[in-house]
């Protein structure tokens, strides 16, 4: 499965309502360390297929979702079980580190 771009109109289908486990990346275009994350949240997708759901929310374009979520800092990550926050990062980590993340939480 590929990244999920998310905003407004899907986020309470795809996260909130989803049973099961979501990473979701808060992030913006001009964010370096967002744009290094990007290829590590791909092949978390492909690695997790099946398992879990690789979403992003673009915060410059969703400010509501971030403020909701009170985003200060990017990149932040989020974990989701079954539509609520089970775990937090903030700043750029390894693909391991994430991976560990999403097990501990499927």
């Amino acid at each position: 499965m590929a990244v999920l771009h998310l905003d407004g109109s899907n986020f309470e289908t795809e996260v909130l309502n989803f049973k099961g486990t979501v990473l979701v990346d808060f992030w913006a275009t001009w964010c370096g360390p967002c744009r290094m994350l990007a290829p590590i949240l791909d092949d978390l997708a492909k690695d997790f297929d099946g398992k879990a759901k690789i979403c992003k929310v673009d915060v410059d374009e969703n400010e509501a979702l971030a403020r909701q979520y009170r985003i200060m800092t990017i990149p932040a990550v989020y974990i989701f079980r079954n539509g609520e926050v089970v775990a937090k990062s903030v700043g750029l980590r390894s693909k391991a580190d994430f991976a560990q993340m999403i097990e501990e939480n499927l």
